[in-house]
């Protein structure tokens, strides 16, 4: 089994390329990367006879088909804005497709493919990172024991960091994004923008995680849980996280910056010179970022020791009794599911497991072999289930 993963030299997709080596089902993980000499450090750091690395730049489409020639799965851990471009490329190499997530609108123009992946017998299933990807797992392995579903009330939880950390958790123009964006939320049966960084609630978490201050913040799950489970009555769905797992100073200085325009999309001159305000900013934020070696080396804790929790709340009802579900996956290195999902996606593609077409993560797989090899990564899921008596 040959799974490529594109982005692979990032710090998300080296740790699916890490997850990847590990496993005995897979023969070769190709790193499939423009920045070879990151992929270097990927591979030297592993050590792994299984990887190889290979130059890609996803705008050379007719080189990047040829480098997918031979692979049984293509794991995508590049910023969402490729995730389109590279479907067609996959589609045209006939290699199934995974990725991390499209940040609601470009995971919907995804969706729109499927008739194509369908008619080509090719299979993919987007939003397969750790969120959007587990909840939306959670949220199936609920609605398979619910007769109806009245909300999906989606809680990604982090252990918050030093004032002082003023690096990002994740990609920094996603996140930037997300703090930009106006967030989706479902109400009422009907999909309803609401401002950045709005919908503050506390929640308490398994311990020692506690009660975080929650915040409303766009994601897929929102755009494809209420599509898919419309037939059991979902009126609900949203997804709140505490600051993305980074310092709320941190966050408020990224504001700022968007306030003073760091954020605009149009060309500025700077003494001759045309300069993108965001795409300079991105740049200078790319360096607050955790190392490589950081993102692959083992859990500075062990469990019960959680670092991270994510939380999928399904209320409904089961013969006739209201009944809520909550789904909690507990980590103890946060960054680890984003890698090992998709990773684990890749896998059941390359065997085969999901009919051709475009699906979201709920419709395509099943969700306890899911936790169950989730599980065996040190990634646990609880399930508690609340009636009245």
């Amino acid at each position: 089994m040959r799974i490529l993963v594109l982005g692979g030299a990032g710090k998300m997709g080296c740790i699916a390329v890490q997850d990847l080596a590990n496993d005995a089902r897979v023969d070769e993980v190709v790193i499939a990367d423009i920045d070879v000499e990151s992929a270097k450090t990927v591979a030297e750091y592993l050590d792994s006879p299984k990887i190889s690395i290979q130059k890609v730049d996803v705008n050379d489409e007719e080189g990047f088909v040829r480098s997918l020639e031979g692979s049984d799965a293509c794991l995508n851990a590049t910023v969402y804005y490729t995730n389109l471009q590279v479907m067609e490329a996959c589609l045209k190499a006939g290699v199934p497709y995974t990725d991390m997530g499209g940040l609601f609108f470009t995971t919907r123009k995804q969706l729109e493919l499927h008739d194509r992946f369908e008619s080509a017998g090719v299979s993919a299933v987007l939003c397969m990172g750790s969120a959007p990807g587990v909840p939306n797992m959670q949220a199936r392995y609920a609605a398979d024991r619910l007769d109806t579903i009245e909300s999906i009330k989606i809680f990604d939880g982090i252990k918050p960091p030093a004032p002082d950390d003023v690096r990002f958790s994740y990609a920094v123009p996603t996140i930037v994004d997300e703090i930009t964006v106006e967030p989706m939320v479902f109400e009422e049966g009907e999909f309803v923008a609401k401002p950045p960084l709005s919908g503050f609630e506390d929640y308490w978490f398994t311990q020692p995680l506690g009660l975080l201050p929650m915040h409303l913040t766009l994601h897929s799950e929102v755009a494809t849980l209420p599509v898919s489970f419309k037939d059991k009555g979902v009126k609900e769905c949203f997804f709140k996280i505490n600051y993305w797992g980074m310092a709320k100073e941190m966050v408020e200085k990224v504001r700022v910056l968007v306030e003073f325009g760091f954020d605009g999309r149009e060309p500025v001159d700077v003494d001759g010179t045309s300069v993108v305000p965001r795409d300079f900013m991105v740049s200078m934020l790319s360096g607050y970022v955790h190392s490589i070696t950081d993102l692959l080396a083992p859990p500075k804790s062990q469990p019960p020791d959680w670092t991270k929790e994510i939380v999928t709340e399904v209320h409904g009802t089961k013969d006739g009794e209201e009944t809520i579900y909550r789904m909690g996956t507990l980590t103890c290195k946060g960054a680890l599911p984003t890698g090992v999902a998709p990773a684990i996606a890749a896998v059941w593609l390359a065997e085969g497991r999901v009919d051709p077409g475009v699906y979201p993560p709920e419709t395509a797989l099943d969700p306890v072999p899911f936790f169950k090899e989730l599980e065996q990564r040190g990634i646990i899921t609880q399930v508690t289930v609340t009636q009245r008596v």
